[in-house]
């Protein structure tokens, strides 16, 4: 049975061996795997916009009726109603916003203006806060994460569980408010409201600061906790164990033991919470009146403009999929090194 075994790992001789296979082979897998994914994200994306389509439909009022001015008779917004089309069918609708998206049309406002120009300023102002957030969460998730794991059931593992457990249970705005009254009304230290210069951009970097605390400290919580489980899930592993035995000081343990086994996990639950990010920046952009895209969808809404709601819906929905997908080709590539 050995002699079979050996037989069967590197094959008859003069033959290529099944581990000369495994890197063509393991690509194709990912690459599956990766289309796969990519492709019911895409199925998803185009069932949430069909939901924005049916969900703007069955509210009160439309866009006609709310760009409506005083004295406008019913015969006006009834016309205005024909010209944006809203007296045809939602499904006809939502079919030919969907056919021109490959082009890169997101379709025309209810005030007659391209989507994509709406959008071509909120849009960038979104990616600075929500970037900005990400990377700090990440750092600090990491940077608690690992430390808690690094003295498991100790006060300071404690403190840090149930900080982490605490700052992810408070909502957004809550947050926010806090930071109003900490930060701006009670010390003056920051501006309570984003000003904008003619770029369309905060005018000082001091405004991004209360916005980006704010989507920083729920999202810190959640994901400490998602290291230092994956930490944890970590520590019972062989080579650890043995790492532990030879005497190796432990932020190597941590660092070249625990956490590469630990990424995967760790990529999954910080790429999760990218959804989270975006619904708490629109939130957080209302309240500092950031120039962002939530902004643009809370007057959308109000405005009742479909268009517009599915570009921002589409535009967010885009770059979380962009961010998933990276973690799955993390998780993937970890995973089969690891194989």
């Amino acid at each position: 049975m050995a002699a079979l075994s050996r037989t069967a790992e590197t094959g008859p001789v003069g033959a290529p061996s099944r581990g000369a296979a495994t890197g063509p082979r393991r690509a194709m897998y990912i690459a599956v795997r990766i289309a796969g994914t990519a492709g019911r994200r895409a199925l998803m994306l185009v069932a949430l916009l069909a939901l924005v389509f049916a969900a703007v439909e069955v509210l009160p009022g439309d866009a006609a009726s709310a760009s409506a001015e005083r004295g406008e008779s019913a015969a006006d917004v009834a016309t205005r109603r024909h010209l944006l089309g809203l007296d045809r069918p939602v499904r006809e609708r939502f079919f030919d916003w969907m056919t021109a998206l490959p082009t890169g049309d997101l379709g025309t406002s209810a005030r007659g203006q391209k989507v994509t120009d709406l959008l071509a300023d909120p849009l960038p102002n979104t990616l600075v806060l929500a970037v900005s957030a990400f990377a700090i969460t990440v750092a600090l998730s990491l940077l608690l994460g690992c430390w808690a794991a690094g003295c498991p059931g100790r006060l300071t593992d404690r403190i840090i569980g149930h900080t982490s457990t605490a700052a992810f249970a408070v909502p957004e705005f809550v947050v926010s408010t806090a930071l109003l009254l900490v930060l701006s009304l009670w010390t003056g230290w920051l501006p309570a409201v984003t000003v904008t210069g003619g770029d369309g951009r905060p005018t000082t970097w001091t405004m991004l600061i209360m916005p980006v605390l704010a989507l920083v400290i729920p999202q810190t919580g959640w994901n400490t906790r998602v290291v230092r489980g994956a930490m944890a899930d970590q520590a019972s592993a062989p080579h650890v164990e043995a790492a532990h035995l030879d005497g190796l000081p432990l932020h190597r343990i941590l660092l070249h033991h625990q956490l590469p086994g630990a990424v995967p996990a760790i990529a999954t639950g910080i790429a999760t919470s990218t959804g989270m990010l975006f619904g708490g920046a629109i939130v957080v952009e209302t309240l500092f009146n950031y120039p962002g895209l939530g902004t643009v969808l809370a007057g959308a809404v109000a405005a009742r403009d479909t268009p517009l709601i599915a570009g921002v819906v589409m535009c967010a929905g885009a770059v979380i999929s962009l961010v998933l997908l990276a973690a799955d080709l993390i998780r993937y590539a970890t995973l089969g090194a690891r194989a």
